[in-house]
């Protein structure tokens, strides 16, 4: 049977570490399993050694990612984020998926962990974009053959995006599945922002990567989060005026 590594890059993970490897383990117990931590400063590293193999990377999901699958032993690579749940089903799907030869990588079914309007419009039109333009973003618990993965040199080394310039350019090479296995991300980030002011934030913040903005900007962008204006000045502040 073909072997499959599940990678996970962290950073400050400790309040969901220990249930997302141990769940991993649980659900997907003949996969190799990896961690990846980029420096975390609380018991991230710690907590996942009681389930998986953890290794120490530079920061950044790209070099994490790519650092784990330098240390990983599967003819299939499988990227999953510490916050998000994969349905058991999933595994099977990837691997029959994986049996055609001209299948070169794919994700899962986005969904959320809160069923509001704003987030099952959000997860609709990522399943699109995946299903018609290829773009798979990390959420979606990324696959690769690694065959394909080596060819390319792994993921890019971007500050953001990297997710979907992978895709992109996996595309180039063969097809990408889109599974219907779920993929259960956090929408924590989303509700403490507004989801529809991130789901528009997130869009600028693509038209910026496509416009050819450095990636670092656009990373430093999206660390400030969807406020506007946030860089101007007060005009009382800048005339003087009370």
């Amino acid at each position: 049977m073909t072997q499959v590594s599940i990678i996970v890059p962290v950073l400050n993970e400790e309040a969901t570490i220990h249930s997302a490897v141990s769940r991993l383990c649980r659900d997907f117990p003949n996969c190799e399993l990896i961690v990846v931590d980029g420096g975390s400063t609380d018991a991230t590293a710690e907590l996942a050694a009681l389930h998986a193999t953890v290794i120490s990377s530079e920061r950044g999901r790209a070099r994490q990612m790519n650092e784990g699958a330098r240390h990983a032993s599967g003819d299939i690579l499988w990227f999953i984020h510490a916050d998000t749940a994969i349905d058991p089903d999933a595994l099977g799907q990837i691997r029959a998926s994986l049996a055609d030869p001209s299948v070169v990588g794919g994700g899962l079914t986005l969904r959320f962990d809160r069923p509001t309007l704003g987030l099952n419009y959000l997860a609709w039109t990522s399943n699109a974009r995946a299903r018609r333009l290829h773009h798979i973003f990390g959420d979606q618990a990324m696959f690769i053959r690694r065959t394909a993965f080596d060819a390319l040199g792994g993921y890019p080394d971007l500050a953001i995006m990297e997710d979907l310039e992978m895709s992109r350019r996996l595309h180039r090479r063969g097809q990408l599945s889109l599974l219907p296995a779920t993929s259960t991300a956090s929408s924590r980030r989303l509700i403490d922002h507004g989801t529809w002011r991130m789901i528009a934030f997130m869009q600028y913040l693509k038209l910026l990567y496509f416009a050819g903005v450095d990636p670092e900007a656009i990373r430093a962008r999206y660390t400030a989060g969807p406020r506007l204006f946030q860089n101007r000045t007060p005009r009382a502040a800048r005339t003087g005026r009370t």
